[in-house]
């Protein structure tokens, strides 16, 4: 499929390319995307780049490689890079410190952007700040695209999309499990968590993660079931279908991208028809091994945050982890897995209208990432999306992007849910 013309001298550039995300975003561009693809990645360092830009053409030395562009974290330099290209990824966190040059540069110079941040703060901070000029640029702005939170966006749009072809009915409720995760993080993901209050307030944090808070709509009206004490307590619920499940670490940032979906299928003209439903909610958690493990786990995220909330500790923690730019060794992140399921309800129709969906990748997480990442991009280049400029999320690239990732080895398999 030809890519459209744009009149930039870039399709492609991907700003982070010498960091650990960054890399494999570069290394599966250069071994599956068009070979005639204009791109170029972009940082700080020539010899650091130049160092991505051989190892690209070890890999594919028959298609086009890279340009190098060099620039700095600045106003000035984002917005001379944004101008040059079609679509600008952005790997360089953490975003709520170093984000917001890109993101300006791109809502105000009409070039569509991608990035893996998981701060949801940030996110509500440059919507307020710049999906005005998103807008009125035609910029198309995807945050949160890659492992949080595109995977629970996307599995529940695909479980949305089957309750409305099979029982013609609005979703009343989804839940999802990560099921199986074997990943280690890399030093950029543990740099934001421990920086994450360098950056954003209390009051920061509490605004953005209200439910629906991100979301152009509404909060619905209806409210899910409020669980038990017990389950407050320890963290452990029994889903159907889905089994003994506990705590998500990543449950309340992918929340905060399922309702942002939510409301922009409801409001977006040329997605209202994807409308999820007035009575819409969402939950996820985490399949532990037990419910000693699950209890485990629970309690450890909670002591985990009373760590991150007091400064002495966290820089002292932050000094003992992996470092940003680093990351678990390739071949061993080869042996990564990631699984999500998911259940939904009908809202109306038959007790057992439902369904469930299994989604799920072999090999590292990151790249999984880039995936993500180069799949988005190759979406907006060659598909028809339909959507005005603003800020969205991955489900608003809708099954074309879902197929896309299919080939690409991250699969997505929904169906009915059994009685």
């Amino acid at each position: 499929m030809p890519s459209k013309q744009h009149g930039r001298q870039y399709d492609v550039v991907v700003f982070g390319a010498t960091g650990y995300t960054g890399k494999y975003t570069a290394q599966y561009i250069t071994t599956h995307l068009p070979t005639d693809l204009k791109w170029a990645v972009a940082g700080r360092t020539q010899s650091k780049l130049e160092d991505v830009v051989a190892e690209c053409k070890k890999l594919n030395p028959d298609r086009v490689q890279p340009g190098i562009e060099i620039c700095s974290l600045t106003d000035e330099d984002l917005a001379r890079l944004a101008k040059k290209t079609f679509i600008l990824i952005t790997t360089v966190g953490p975003y709520g410190k170093l984000g917001e040059h890109a993101f300006k540069a791109c809502a105000e110079n009409g070039t569509h952007y991608l990035d893996v941040t998981g701060e949801v703060p940030f996110v509500a901070k440059m919507l307020k700040k710049h999906e005005a000029a998103a807008k009125a640029s035609g910029a198309l702005m995807f945050p949160q695209i890659g492992i949080e939170s595109a995977p629970a966006d996307l599995v529940t749009w695909s479980l949305a999309t089957f309750i409305r072809s099979t029982f013609s009915l609005p979703t009343r409720d989804v839940t999802v499990s990560i099921h199986n995760l074997k990943s280690a993080p890399s030093g950029g993901t543990l740099s934001t968590v421990f920086t994450i209050l360098d950056n954003f307030s209390l009051a920061d944090l509490r605004a953005a993660y209200t439910p629906f808070a991100l979301s152009p709509a509404p909060r619905p009206a209806a409210r899910p079931p409020r669980p038990s004490l017990l389950a407050r307590l320890t963290g452990l619920v029994t889903v159907p279908s889905l089994g003994l499940l506990t705590t998500s670490l990543a449950g309340s940032t992918d929340a905060a991208q399922v309702q942002r979906t939510w409301g922009l299928l409801s409001t977006v003209p040329s997605r209202k028809g994807q409308f999820y439903g007035p009575n819409f909610s969402f939950r996820e958690y985490m399949r532990p091994r037990n419910w000693l493990t699950g209890m485990a786990i629970h309690f450890g995220l909670m002591i985990f945050g009373l760590v991150v909330a007091t400064p002495f500790l966290r820089r002292l923690l932050a000094k003992r982890v992996t470092q940003p730019g680093e990351g678990p060794e390739a071949e061993a992140a080869k042996m990564d897995e990631i699984e999500y399921r998911g259940v939904a309800k009908a809202d109306g129709g038959k007790a057992g209208d439902g369904a469930i969906c299994k989604a799920w990748f072999r090999g590292s997480t990151y790249y999984l990432t880039g995936i993500l990442l180069a799949e988005a991009a190759s979406t907006l280049l060659q598909e028809d999306v339909e959507l005005p400029g603003g800020v969205y999320t991955p489900a608003c690239l809708g099954q074309p992007f879902v197929d896309r990732l299919g080939r690409a080895g991250f699969y997505i398999e929904t169906k009915r849910l059994e009685p």
